[in-house]
């Protein structure tokens, strides 16, 4: 089912909503419109933790790379009024020189990385890709584990520029993050998974 939106008559969505939506949901809020949808299946997460493992550590910490970033899994982002939670985030160290103690996030960040699933693809391309653009995101990834492909996008005069679209076992050194190198097929389970059997059957 795809992401339901829902609105009580004329009543415009707060914050207040995402308080009050069931725990096993996220909630977003954008244009004064309540969505909802189911916390990730598993391949989704596999794909989403597998790539701030890449990431993480070379950016975040400075691990075989440059670091000055904060790369935060599922932050919620409060951006105007509207809420959003994507999947990975990442804020330069210049935007956000101070991690901040707080319950969510007000500062737009640099990147943003969603990754689909049955019940997010509308949102993600379409109302959130526009919301990212209107807040001056620089760069957005769409990942899709179901067609193992990457699309990388830079924000241009206002407007995404595709910069690339990687599939199955490419090669991913893409802005950002083009600093570091690492194969896509790390964020397919299948694949870590009939790598493992292959080394424990020889």
């Amino acid at each position: 089912m795809t992401a339901q939106a829902r609105r009580r008559g004329t009543h415009r969505a707060t914050y207040q909503d995402v308080l009050d939506a069931p725990p096993h949901k996220v909630a977003e809020v954008i244009a004064g419109t309540l969505h909802t949808h189911p916390r990730p299946a598993t391949r989704h997460a596999w794909a989403s933790s597998g790539l701030g493992m890449k990431i993480g550590p070379p950016f975040n910490y400075g691990d075989d790379g440059p670091g000055g970033w904060w790369i935060i899994g599922e932050p919620e982002l409060h951006l105007g009024e509207d809420i959003v939670v994507p999947d990975l985030t990442g804020w330069r160290r210049e935007t956000m020189p101070e991690y901040p103690d707080a319950a969510y996030f007000t500062i737009a960040p640099d990147w943003v990385c969603e990754v689909f699933s049955p019940s997010t693809r509308r949102l993600d391309t379409n109302e959130k890709r526009a919301l990212y653009a209107r807040e001056g995101v620089g760069h957005l990834w769409f990942v899709d584990p179901d067609t193992r492909t990457l699309e990388v996008f830079a924000l241009r005069e206002g407007q995404w520029l595709l910069l690339a679209t990687l599939a199955d076992d490419a090669l991913v050194s893409l802005p950002p993050f083009d600093a570091i190198t690492f194969p896509l097929d790390a964020l397919w389970p299948e694949v870590i998974a009939g790598a493992g059997k292959a080394d424990v059957e020889t």
